[in-house]
């Protein structure tokens, strides 16, 4: 199967003043198409870094990286803008939902990025909405849905521009442990239908839905394996 991320030999350094932070130090990484990848970690481990350089928010100080064959790694904000829109589905912690829209319109907004036409637009999200559990839902804003209703919510604006690459980012942190497992129970069904899906966490029982755990430490992968709890 061939990767969909290739990363070779990246650093990031960060300058505060006179001090350099070493936030990654020569990670060099694959992913292939429709796996379904953990990254853990401490804090300050550089987790967070490599989700931002693997998600197009951020450029490595130096290395490569390949996104479906496109060397990524030196474009400009506005082309790596293109990219996140076309091939990469994010879902945060906080959700990032806009509070006076409804689910239908956040659902949209990665759509009007994309240039789609109104009536299309409408169309497809409310599909997504109705794929995970919210068709009677589609009119109510963040503010009258539940934490699990808004992160569905999230999932269904990750979808909705039909990515190669779901990267979640502490997915259910928010949330309690019941509407926690019907999360990673969605996130499954997702893989499940073809998307390569990352996860930023470090929740043991939630890295342990992915098939290929990676750990991180001092800006270093520190091990790589496939999780052996998974066939």
């Amino acid at each position: 199967m061939e990767n969909i991320i290739a990363l070779r030999n990246i650093i990031k350094n960060y300058y505060l003043g006179k001090s350099i932070v070493r936030a990654l130090r020569k990670v060099t990484l694959e992913i292939k198409r429709n796996e379904y990848v953990a990254i853990m970690g401490p804090s300050g481990s550089g987790k967070s870094t490599l989700m931002n350089i693997i998600g197009c928010l951020d450029t490595p100080t130096s290395g490569t990286y390949f996104l479906n064959n496109k060397n990524v790694s030196k474009l400009e904000n506005n082309a790596l803008a293109e990219i996140r829109n076309k091939e990469i589905g994010f879902i945060f912690q906080t959700f990032n939902l806009l509070p006076r829209y409804s689910s239908l319109d956040n659902v949209m907004l990665p759509l009007i990025y994309a240039g789609i036409a109104k009536l299309a637009r409408i169309e497809r999200a409310e599909a997504v909405l109705h794929e995970v559990g919210l068709g009677d839902r589609m009119d109510h804003k963040p503010n009258e849905l539940s934490g699990g209703q808004r992160q569905r919510v999230a999932v269904a604006r990750a979808l909705v521009n039909s990515p190669s690459i779901i990267l979640a980012d502490e997915p259910t942190g928010n949330l309690d442990s019941k509407t926690s497992k019907d999360i990673m129970k969605l996130l499954d069904e997702i893989h499940d239908h073809g998307n390569t899906i990352i996860i930023v966490t470090h929740e043991e029982e939630i890295a342990m839905h992915a098939h290929r755990i990676i750990k991180l430490k001092d800006g270093q992968i520190e091990s790589d394996e496939l999780n052996k709890r998974k066939k």
